[in-house]
């Protein structure tokens, strides 16, 4: 194998991690987690393939990942304090059981 397919491998993984934790778990917390593993995994694919490309001195693939990386964090705050204003409401972060955002 070479190294790039390894890389890939390592990112279907983490990427398979994330989504199994995101799927099965009903914690929003845990969700939350799962999501951030799929978008690292992304940024590991992101940097395999600039760095593996024709041109991995033209940077396009780092500043994808820095990017991706500022919107994750983004989507993490928000994330987060979505959670806690929902959790000040219903006591609960269970997404089985939070009833005030069904319509």
């Amino acid at each position: 194998m070479t190294s790039l397919a390894l890389y890939l491998l390592l990112a279907a993984m983490i990427f398979a991690a994330g989504l199994a934790l995101a799927v099965t778990r009903r914690n929003a917390i845990l969700v939350l987690a799962g999501v951030e593993l799929m978008l690292n995994a992304a940024n590991l694919n992101f940097l395999a393939f600039w760095r593996f490309g024709p041109h991995p001195e033209a940077l396009t693939g780092f500043l994808f990942v820095m990017f991706s990386i500022a919107i994750a964090a983004a989507e993490a705050a928000i994330g987060l304090a979505l959670i806690l204003a929902v959790f000040r409401q219903s006591r609960t972060i269970n997404i089985d059981q939070i009833e005030q955002l069904k319509g």
